[in-house]
């Protein structure tokens, strides 16, 4: 049986899952107007389900459409939960699990790209790794001084993750990512 925990953010109960929870990317069709972003995200935060990345941007200027991509964890029943509830919100035109989506056609997933901006601080034999293992991850020296590099990196969020973690002893010192852009291989839209 499901265990109630309280979470210390959320005015909801979350029971403790005995399914193992998984990652989904989920797109989300809205209208571009003010306060729709602010009600799909108050869904997740309402219920105490996490988003681990969002990215917004209007698609459609002359429809006035934007998408917003979330990328989110649970136990796979939530996740039919998540699509209804986000379905009645009225500015909301159309979601697909865009994980499913590529199941259903045998695929791993969807095509998913991140871009990073990731300052380096170092001077010396740093510098030198830093540009090495920047060029076997092919980013790019987007601005450099004597003291530090800013590299930009776009790819997997594997990639990205992996890029960090080896920059990370040779004097890592900010990181800004975009979150995750994605889409279904395949001619057919969203």
């Amino acid at each position: 049986m499901n265990q109630p925990l309280q979470p210390p953010a959320s005015a909801y109960f979350i029971t403790e899952e005995k399914e193992p929870s998984e990652t989904r990317t989920l797109a989300v069709l809205v209208d571009n107007e003010p306060g729709v972003l602010a009600r799909v995200i108050g869904l997740f935060s309402g219920r105490g389900y996490n988003i681990e990345s969002l990215t917004v941007s209007e698609t459609e200027h002359e429809k006035h459409l934007s998408r917003i991509t979330i990328v989110t964890s649970g136990a796979p029943h939530i996740f039919g939960q998540i699509k209804s509830q986000l379905e009645r919100i009225v500015p909301v035109h159309r979601v697909v699990d865009l994980t499913l989506t590529a199941r259903a056609h045998g695929q791993d997933g969807a095509i998913e790209r991140e871009l990073a901006i990731v300052k380096v601080a170092g001077k010396g034999e740093q510098r030198l790794e830093a540009l090495r293992l920047a060029d076997a991850f092919k980013a790019e020296v987007v601005d450099a001084t004597t003291e530090h590099f800013i590299f930009q990196i776009t790819g997997r969020v594997s990639k990205i993750d992996q890029f960090i973690a080896i920059v990370a002893p040779l004097g890592l010192v900010e990181i800004c990512r975009t979150g995750v852009a994605a889409l279904t291989r395949g001619k057919d839209g969203m």
